[in-house]
């Protein structure tokens, strides 16, 4: 196994402290003398290789949680990491290392989406630190390569290692990963720069670090990026307790750190912790932020001109940096990936996986029998809204060029061909008043209701784009900040919507957006309901596919839809009233929800627990739950294992009597998601299903931070969503099969 520290010890040794420090900027310049390019560092990846011209565009990330797929997520991220290669062997050979043009992506986000007036939450994949973490280290492994992990796993058989390496990439990394932003951060966007996000010690172990913890511990990945925000106190970008304490010490994180752009900055800027840029580099540096997004890092020599860091805090970050450049084999002749052809970029193969995760992203959230729409029954469609035929809605932000857009209304004009009559109307701005500047109010409102009197079904197209929800003054975001203020549609939508359901002719509404909206109205009037979120470059056909029944739904929320005005402060960071596990009202639709043109039975649960009995290991709970499809459609049910730890409220008999101090039975969460996957069921066709839970599933938090498994009873749910009361109600006569576990003893863990 190659030693690619060693390699960049070597490397690093023979350069100057003055060139060192160089290297720890983003746009890291040429040193000649040893034959090193430049490398510019700032790379995006988040749903396809970003703003680095053409590449095969997938749904948002937002969309790719809701398919609650980790071996789809992992190849879409390989096919990612194919794209970038081949364009980057192109790029390079001719020169360009400009920004865009690197191996280095700062993806994915697996910050929790805690409040959907956060405009950046479609960025992640979702509010649930369980389904963030295991998605989040898909992401990893298929962007970093399997020869890679291969490479680093001592206790595979040699042979095996050497085949895999041999097969993919002679043991160099296919692309680095970045895990961002480390790591309590989801808005306020406006205050980003100096706000302090206070987070407890239990939400923090319990929601925060988890997903953080699993792209370290679990896939290894090569880089985290700080954020703009403190947490709790200490800037990110230099905090002691999260780079030293916990990602460094604590997790044994072998990458390297870099900031989020221009975050170091803040420091004496915003945050007010330190008095100059010189001092900010510092304490930057010093705490582990290896890379610097940003342009304070020219003062590193200042700082050691000042004796405020030393010659090897610059020697290590630059040897953490160029290990990153070894492992992806950028000083290497024997790199297979090198051999990867540009026409590998934006290939049919990648463009068809784009098209099946879009189907498999969209959620149904309502069917009153209208849909699939037959299109031999319908003369006439209209096709309505400012989102019908909008190719923002299928980009969200962090996206690059696809060679083809198919909208919403040009995927629906594919299906129906020349059988239909397709009426279209934009209906309203985004989020204007007008569409045309000297026009007066809801000038195309008129047109819209013409259209929906001629027509024998309407097809509603509203929602958000990344101009609405996204990064403060991010390239996409026309606003000052890019948080919403409520869950409502703009007025404008909220006016068209009214005015086409009081016609009274059938009404899909297809919603484009990448967070929670209060949809009230449209439950109550609408007939069916699809959530398409930012759908990639084929959203469209993927969504006339679900509409006209050649696909199926089975997207699945990965993330609460609420009522507006229910949300607890924003700037408020603990987790009670947020999110389906500390959420005590019924919200709109629950997490985990989603339609099906299929309908399954789940039955025959079982599950065993390891508990041993006191002072005994526990390994992971095994079980398997049967799944019947009762339906004639061939459908995909996404099977959502539940733990429900209430009964633990009642420390009986002493026997969880030791954390009595610290365990709070009204700041407990009413159930977690433990474990998940997607399985194709044939009608009539009857799958047992195997799971596997971890024991860290069965820990609870204090509120220290610590954990323990508690004495006492655990309820095991197994079926197609939560078990909640809400779920119930819109699912009808839905199964979900149930489990009583013991845990006989009291555990506590390191």
């Amino acid at each position: 196994m190659r030693d690619f520290r060693e390699q960049a010890e070597k490397l690093v040794d023979q350069m100057t402290v003055e060139e060192m420090a160089s290297q720890l900027k983003y746009d890291a310049p040429a040193i000649p003398r040893l034959g090193i390019p430049g490398y510019n560092w700032w790379n995006e990846a988040l749903h396809g290789v970003a703003r680095a011209g053409t590449a095969t565009m997938f749904p948002q990330a937002i969309g790719m949680a809701a398919m609650f797929d980790q071996e789809m997520l992992r190849e879409i991220a390989d096919a990612i990491a194919t794209e970038a290669r081949a364009k980057y062997n192109e790029q390079s050979a001719r020169g360009d290392v400009g920004i865009y043009k690197g191996l280095t992506f700062w993806s994915p986000n697996i910050n929790i989406f805690r409040d959907p007036r956060w405009g950046r939450g479609h960025e992640t994949y979702g509010e649930d630190p369980y389904l963030t973490s295991r998605l989040g280290v898909a992401f990893i492994e298929g962007l970093q390569g399997d020869a890679w992990k291969m490479e680093q796993e001592p206790d595979l058989q040699k042979e095996d290692r050497q085949d895999g390496v041999q097969k993919k990439g002679g043991g160099y990394m296919k692309a680095a990963a970045c895990a961002k932003h480390f790591a309590v951060h989801s808005g306020p966007e406006k205050e980003r720069h100096s706000f302090d996000a206070v987070a407890s010690a239990k939400d923090m172990e319990e929601t925060y670090l988890p997903a953080f913890k699993a792209a370290v511990c679990e896939a290894g990945v090569e880089a985290v990026m700080g954020a703009y925000n403190r947490t709790n106190g200490e800037p990110c970008c230099g905090s002691e307790t999260l780079l030293k304490k916990i990602l460094r010490d604590k997790w044994k994180f072998q990458g390297h750190v870099v900031s989020d752009c221009w975050a170091i900055r803040d420091f004496h800027e915003h945050h007010m912790v330190t008095a100059t840029a010189t001092e900010s580099a510092a304490l930057a540096l010093n705490n582990g932020c290896d890379l610097n997004c940003g342009n304070t890092y020219f003062y590193i020599l200042k700082a050691y001109e000042a004796g405020l860091v030393t010659k090897e805090e610059i020697r290590q970050a630059a040897v953490r940096l160029f290990t990153t450049r070894m492992k992806l084999g950028l000083f290497a002749d024997d790199c297979e990936y090198d051999q990867i052809p540009y026409e590998e970029n934006d290939s049919a193969e990648h463009n068809q996986l784009s098209l099946e995760a879009a189907r498999r992203s969209a959620v149904l959230l309502k069917n009153d029998g209208l849909l699939p729409l037959k299109k031999e029954n319908l003369k006439t469609i209209g096709v309505i809204g400012p989102t019908a035929d909008r190719r923002t809605v299928l980009e969200g932000n962090y996206c690059g060029t696809a060679s083809e857009y198919i909208t919403n209304l040009e995927g629906i004009r594919r299906i129906i061909g020349k059988d239909s009559r397709i009426l279209y109307s934009e209906g309203s701005h985004l989020w204007n008043r007008r569409v045309e500047g000297l026009a007066e109010a809801d000038d195309r409102l008129s047109e819209a209701v013409t259209i929906v009197g001629r027509s024998d079904v309407v097809i509603l197209c509203l929602g958000l784009d990344a101009t609405l929800e996204g990064e403060q003054m991010d390239q996409s975001n026309t606003f000052d900040s890019g948080d919403k203020p409520n869950l409502l549609l703009p007025q404008c939508q909220r006016n068209l919507l009214e005015a086409v359901c009081a016609v009274g002719k059938p009404v899909v509404l297809v919603l484009s957006a990448g967070s929670a909206i209060d949809l009230s109205y449209a439950q109550e009037h609408c007939d069916a309901i699809l959530q398409c979120w930012y759908s990639g470059s084929k959203g469209g056909q993927a969504m006339a596919e679900l509409l006209f029944g050649m696909a199926n739904p089975s997207g699945k929320l990965p993330v609460t839809f609420y009522y507006d005005g229910t949300l607890p402060d924003f700037r408020d960071y603990s987790m009670k009233g947020r999110t389906y596990r500390y959420l005590k009202e019924k919200p709109l639709y629950p997490f985990g929800y989603g339609l099906s043109y299929s309908r399954f039975r789940f039955d025959d649960l079982k599950a065993e627990s390891c508990l041993r009995g006191e002072g005994g290991q526990h390994s992971a709970i095994r079980g398997s739950v049967c799944v019947t499809n009762i339906s004639d459609w061939d459908g995909a049910a996404v099977v959502q294992v539940y733990l429900d730890k209430q009964p633990l409220e009642k420390m009986k008999n002493g026997r969880n009597a030791e954390f009595a101090g610290i365990f709070d039975p009204d700041n407990q969460p009413i159930r977690n998601l433990v474990w998940f996957k997607r399985v194709q069921v044939k009608p009539g066709e009857r799958v047992t299903v195997p799971f596997e839970i971890s024991e860290e599933s069965l820990e609870t938090v204090m509120e220290d931070g610590s954990r323990a498994v508690l004495a006492g009873q655990y309820t095991l749910y197994a079926g197609g969503s939560q078990p909640d009361e809400r779920s119930r109600e819109l699912l009808g006569d839905t199964d979900w099969a149930a489990v009583t576990i013991s845990a006989g003893y009291s555990k506590s863990l390191p």
